[in-house]
């Protein structure tokens, strides 16, 4: 691979773009300059060339839930149960994660950022244990790793039977100063009150806030028990800007995710590897909700978002007896983030006119351009990656 940060002029041509929010196919050329998409059609030749003939290009991945941090501990845990692998405090992820040197966590974490990269991602929500030393941690990993994250905090004091909530409101605002927002674990391990009060300083200084919800039967079941309400009603009464899971959705709370507007993170990989169910796709499609792809817990997955697609695309089939839009498919790992408002702290873009330039070049191996993402892509087919003025050719 080689990386070259030159800001100069260069044309993507001869290639078949995916361009729009809804990946219209394409045979154009990009000029780009500056980082920035100059003009999109089939006459423009300026620059340096990026000759893409039998390529197809196509917005960058994001993806929109990882736990880089368990990097360290890779099949650590294999068949245990959720609460066993990743539940706060005992979890075996976490006392793992207390355990191991500041040195090691770092460099198994930017190994897991390089494979990321890549595979075609530029962007990531990472939702980063261990306080505001963990965010840090997180970010020397990022340096000199060509990728744009989204780092979520949380911190120890969320978990508490009886919560200080001062001490807890100290801890939010700390961690503010050093991440992007905060992203406690789950409604079964906090107590409202802080909930309410983590959506209350994300507000106060316009920084993001999410939260892991339906995730399992047991929590839902225990949430209606304790509090008549499921936890994705309590997630979206909260004003949280992101779910993540809704793997066990009941009732209305697809409707509910749909009217609020907050962002779905959908996790499939994860949730089959913890036994714990699969999303309701065919309904979060047929009700209007535009979901995003998130890889999880890297203990549990590798970061690859080819795998992802792959195992959700025929997956799909098995569980309905038809078959999933392949085009609906990539923009859950694409563009689907910029129909959302979480995207003003996300900064994602689709191939565009006057949008930052961030997009793939890989070879196309069938002649559907969408199901030679899912189906067919490996790592070895990207010939370029381009987020804003870097260009990283692969050879």
């Amino acid at each position: 691979m080689v990386l070259d940060n030159c800001l100069v002029m260069f044309t993507i041509a001869n290639g078949l773009i995916l361009k729009g929010k809804n990946l219209q196919p394409s045979y154009e050329n990009i000029l780009i300059d500056d980082g920035i998409i100059l003009e999109i059609n089939k006459d423009v030749f300026e620059g340096e060339i990026i000759d893409a003939e039998g390529c197809v290009v196509f917005p960058s991945f994001l993806n929109g839930h990882t736990h880089i941090g368990d990097s360290i501990i890779k099949d650590v845990g294999y068949g245990l149960s959720l609460d066993e692998i990743v539940k706060p405090p005992n979890g075996i992820k976490h006392i793992s994660l207390l355990e191991s040197s500041d040195k090691d966590l770092v460099d198994n974490m930017r190994d897991s950022l390089w494979e990321m990269f890549n595979s075609g991602t530029t962007h990531f929500i990472d939702y980063r244990e261990g306080g505001v030393k963990g965010v840090k941690l997180l970010k020397s990993a990022i340096k000199d790793v060509p990728i744009s994250s989204i780092i979520l905090g949380r911190d120890e004091s969320f978990y508490r039977d009886d919560p200080d909530l001062r001490e807890v409101k100290i801890a939010v605002r700390k961690l503010l100063k050093y991440c992007d927002g905060i992203a406690p674990s789950g409604f079964g391990e906090i107590q409202s009150e802080v909930a309410d009060l983590i959506v209350g300083q994300c507000g106060k200084f316009n920084k993001m806030c999410s939260i892991h919800a339906a995730e399992s039967v047991f929590c839902q079941e225990d949430s209606l028990e304790k509090y008549g309400k499921s936890e994705v009603e309590r997630a979206v009464e909260c004003g949280f800007d992101q779910i993540v899971h809704g793997t066990n959705s009941v009732n209305d709370d697809l409707r509910l995710i749909l009217d609020s507007g907050v962002n779905l993170v959908l996790c499939p990989r994860s949730n089959a590897a913890l036994s714990v169910g699969w999303p309701p796709l065919d309904r979060i499609v047929r009700c209007g909700i535009k979901p995003i792809l998130g890889t999880d817990n890297v203990m549990l997955n590798s970061p690859f978002m080819f795998r992802e697609l792959e195992f959700v695309v025929k997956m799909y089939s098995l569980r309905y007896g038809v078959c999933v839009s392949s085009r609906d498919l990539v923009k859950m790992a694409t563009t689907n983030v910029c129909y959302n408002d979480v995207n003003q702290r996300v900064g994602k873009c689709e191939i565009g006119v006057g949008n930052f330039s961030q997009l793939v070049v890989a070879r196309q191996r069938s002649r559907n351009p969408y199901l030679s993402i899912v189906n067919r892509l490996q790592t070895k087919d990207i010939i370029n990656i381009i987020n804003r003025d870097n260009i990283h050719k692969f050879y």
